[in-house]
């Protein structure tokens, strides 16, 4: 492989000049093995949010972060699978209650999931708030589970799209995280490497999002989708709005109580409408167009799947969650409408009262976050409760 340096390259992304398919395996090769340093790799990873990448640079982007390691193959499980990825949102607990309604049909959901982004929660961090709960799972443990319950959950092993494990924890704390980029090699190479047959992709859009503007989430679903494509994944994307908090309830351990509510029939009608429509999708893409998907969370299929994919990997699923040690009730100070509730202020909120990260090596408080007593189009009383503030010092 021809050698580049890596500040010549920082250099001619910084002036809007094209990165060579050569250059790209070399950056991404030698950042996986620590040749090319973080702080080097965060003024690349800003470079690119400003002056971005043509969609053949993305490509081989992409490409060379699968090269960074493993493969997977499900063929072998002799029925058909899916995966879902959301961009991220406030509230965004979908994959929760998804993964287990998704194979109450037949189909096997590898979920490769991550942890929080900026005011965005983490699905890996959400259920790590389940005691006994654990997130990293061997290759082989992966397709056991796929095999004896059908869905499984966890972070991507060490192997897998390794430069993306890497990449990943450094766009949080850098403010790289926007790039469209940095963001659809992420999802694509994990996705492309896990080896799903086909992928519904829940692109967000709002001031919750990390894409603000409509334009922009079409564009990145546009360049997703054309990767799938490209890579012989069935793929397809869905634009949903996150201007306003996803569900009622944001933080980690919350939002595994209102996943459950959904399993068990209930929920609040914005969780389960998504919920429905992503699995609705990804059954459909699957060969699976006919499934009843909102029977199965009436009839208790759905929860009887989540109870076998939390207890496959070690979680109790009657356990208590964990609880904030103190929380502020926020009530209104006069009568009125909620005619703004701002998903980006209530994801600061949350990630403030200790349900996010500052650092990459942070810890997470599971039982911190916001409860919403009100939604959008509430008519409100002075003295009502607007929402409790749950902190855990």
């Amino acid at each position: 492989m021809k050698s580049f340096d890596a500040v010549d390259l920082i250099i001619a992304k910084r002036s809007q000049q094209e990165l060579t398919k050569e250059a790209i395996d070399w950056l991404i090769q030698n950042y996986t093995a620590g040749k090319v340093a973080d702080e080097q790799m965060s003024a690349m990873a800003m470079a690119i949010l400003l002056n971005g990448m043509n969609r053949r640079e993305i490509k081989d982007l992409t490409l060379a972060m699968i090269a960074s390691g493993e493969t997977l193959n499900f063929e072998s499980l002799g029925v058909a699978t899916a995966d879902k990825h959301s961009t991220g949102g406030v509230g965004d607990k979908i994959t929760l209650p998804l993964a287990p309604l998704v194979a109450v049909f037949g189909v096997a959901v590898p979920q490769l999931s991550g942890r929080g982004l900026g005011h965005t929660g983490g699905t890996l961090d959400k259920l790590e708030s389940i005691p006994g709960w654990r997130a990293n799972l061997s290759n082989d443990e992966m397709k056991k589970q796929l095999e004896e319950v059908g869905a499984v959950i966890c972070a991507a092993g060490s192997g897998l799209a390794p430069a993306d494990k890497k990449l990943y924890a450094l766009r949080d704390v850098t403010g790289t995280v926007e790039a469209i980029p940095l963001i659809a090699s992420s999802i694509m190479s994990k996705k492309i490497a896990e080896g799903t047959g086909s992928l519904v992709l829940d692109v967000k859009v709002g001031s919750g999002a990390f894409m603000k503007e409509l334009s922009k989430a079409r564009e990145l679903a546009e360049v997703l989708v054309q990767l799938g494509k490209d890579a012989g994944v069935k793929t397809s994307a869905l634009l949903t709005d996150m201007s306003t908090p996803l569900g009622l309830k944001v933080g980690n351990a919350l939002e595994v109580e209102e996943s459950v509510e959904v399993l068990a029939g209930g929920g609040p009608a914005d969780v389960v409408e998504i919920t429905i429509a992503l699995a609705t999708e990804m059954l459909t893409l699957a060969g699976k167009p006919d499934a009843d998907v909102a029977a199965a969370l009436k009839d208790g299929r759905a929860m009887d799947k989540w109870r076998a994919m939390i207890s496959a990997q070690g979680g109790d699923p009657d356990a208590k969650l964990p609880v904030a040690k103190e929380s502020q009730t926020v009530t209104a100070s006069s009568n009125g409408v909620i005619t703004k509730l701002d998903a980006l202020s209530v994801g600061l909120a949350s990630w403030r009262l200790g349900a996010g990260r500052a650092r990459k090596e942070d810890p997470i408080q599971f039982g911190a976050g916001v409860t919403l007593h009100a939604q959008l189009g509430d008519t409100v009383k002075v003295g009502d409760p607007l929402r409790d503030n749950r902190e855990c010092l």
